[in-house]
């Protein structure tokens, strides 16, 4: 496969010709050959989409709806492309692809309801005879950075809305899945995106801290959206805070579900089964802690074990029906190993599952995990989940709560009050009662706190990310001052 830059809805070669490699997840094959760009091409890109900025921002709802609408359209018809392309690109699997495609869908459909919302109000003035009021505007030209585990929803929340708010974009895609954003970016483009509204680029490896800086500081750049690492995100929030351009940033997590004492036991484990491996484990949100009351823990422990072993494993790209693919590279497999090693030195127990083999690596459980190991707290993003058995409520609530992060949560009780008022308590943006810490629907603000990052994604709270709130006043032109 080959992916260009995207500019002007034309694909381009780097300015200097400059190209890079996406082996697949195991290594061993190229899966596309992509143009590197480099600072010119960032700068072309923001300069096209600040000249298309002055007319799609004078767009009228219906028109950015409509666009919206038949992306939507685009989009599911590219179903079987993009899941294989996803396969090859980032090991997912075809149920994993599918509903990303089906999600993503939605969400230009809910960014196309959007485009009527971006309203202001009245105000009360003291004042005789004047009318104060505010008005939503677009901001300009957003930045938008995801990442390459979620390249179809997370890249498309990260244009949608910008666009849908009259705002243009230039997307900065991955270099770990090119092709698959290359799809994503085609869709809106032929369901009619005007020249320029929206950019993409890519940039060797090396290159992304220059080709962010540039971004970053460009004039034309106005908002910033990100979704990543924590550690790459308190970089883009330290630059960006330099030149005062807002950011949202969506970052790391370490998801609890917590399991109380009376907990219905086959939905949570049907829950963390698939919190945990779906896709890997490599999820922002996905269910990397186990808070189980110890009354049930042992019951619970068990049928997770049994549910694991039985997960299909393997490399989608031959096989459809797989369920856990590979790892996005060995380097991870490597990095997941030293967490196991590091826990099982400290006195943790290997249920079920193991270290991983290069990519490769089956479901796997680790119990009796406590704070001194270094899993405890670090997010290990790959087929791996923890177990801390806790006495009673608070503890429960503590364990939750014992952690940098805050993005998703989940509590299991069948008294539906006391698990919700545990859910009250737990830091978290997302909090599910009797569900999985995997969930994501486009009419629901989705965010974190602490170290997950700030701001919102989806429903009505993204047109406060992306609009400016300006007040405004009307009144006779020869009204009294006091000099």
């Amino acid at each position: 496969m080959k992916a260009n830059l995207i500019i002007d809805n034309n694909h381009v070669e780097a300015i200097d010709g400059g190209k890079f490699e996406r082996y697949n997840p195991m290594g061993d094959s190229v899966v596309t050959t992509v143009a590197a760009g480099g600072t010119k091409d960032a700068c072309l890109a923001a300069e096209s989409a600040a000249r298309a900025f002055e007319t799609w921002s004078q767009t009228t709802p219906l028109e950015r709806r409509t666009i919206l609408l038949a992306a939507a359209d685009r989009l599911e018809a590219k179903m079987d492309v993009i899941s294989k392309t996803m396969a090859a690109e980032v090991g997912a699997s075809a149920m994993w692809s599918a509903l990303h495609v089906t999600m993503a869908a939605n969400l230009f459909r809910e960014a196309a309801g959007l485009t009527t919302q971006t309203i202001g109000e009245t105000i009360p003035t003291n004042r005789p005879g004047l009318l104060s009021m505010t008005i939503r505007q677009p901001v300009g030209v957003v930045l938008s950075i995801a990442p390459w585990n979620g390249a179809i929803v997370l890249g498309a929340r990260a244009i949608a809305y910008p666009i849908a708010c009259g705002n243009t974009v230039v997307l900065r895609g991955s270099e770990l899945s090119p092709a698959t954003f290359s799809l994503l970016v085609e869709a809106l483009h032929e369901g009619g995106l005007p020249p320029g509204v929206l950019n993409l680029v890519f940039n060797a490896p090396a290159a992304a801290p220059e080709i962010i800086d540039t971004l970053i500081n460009h004039p034309a750049i106005r908002r910033i959206n990100f979704t990543g690492s924590t550690r790459v995100g308190k970089i883009i929030a330290e630059k960006a805070g330099r030149v005062l351009k807002r950011c949202l940033l969506e970052l790391g997590g370490k998801s609890p579900l917590v399991v109380l004492d009376d907990a219905d036991i086959d939905g949570a484990v049907n829950a963390a089964v698939f919190g945990a491996f779906i896709y890997q484990g490599q999820i922002c949100m996905s269910t990397e802690r186990l808070v189980v009351d110890e009354t049930v823990a042992d019951a619970f422990v068990e049928q997770l074990a049994r549910r694991a072993e039985v997960l299909a494993v393997g490399d989608p790209t031959v096989n459809s029906s797989i369920v856990v693919g590979p790892l996005i590279d060995a380097h991870s497999g490597s990095r997941i190993n030293e967490l196991i090693r590091d826990a099982l030195s400290k006195g943790a127990i290997l249920v079920t599952g193991g270290y991983a083999e290069g990519a490769v690596m089956r479901p796997t459980v680790l119990d009796r995990c406590t704070p001194q190991m270094m899993i405890y707290d670090e997010e290990s993003f790959g087929p791996i989940t923890t177990v801390v058995r806790v006495s009673g409520i608070e503890e429960a609530i503590k364990i939750a709560n014992d952690t940098q992060y805050g993005l998703a949560a989940a509590v299991f009780g069948r008294d539906a009050y006391r698990a919700l008022q545990v859910g009250r308590r737990i830091d978290a943006g997302a909090v599910h009662i009797n569900g999985t810490t995997v969930q994501n629907e486009s009419q629901a603000p989705f965010g974190g706190v602490k170290a997950s990052g700030y701001g919102r994604f989806d429903g009505r709270a993204v047109i406060d990310e992306f609009t400016e709130l300006k007040w405004m006043t009307i009144g006779q032109a020869d009204q009294a001052y006091p000099i």
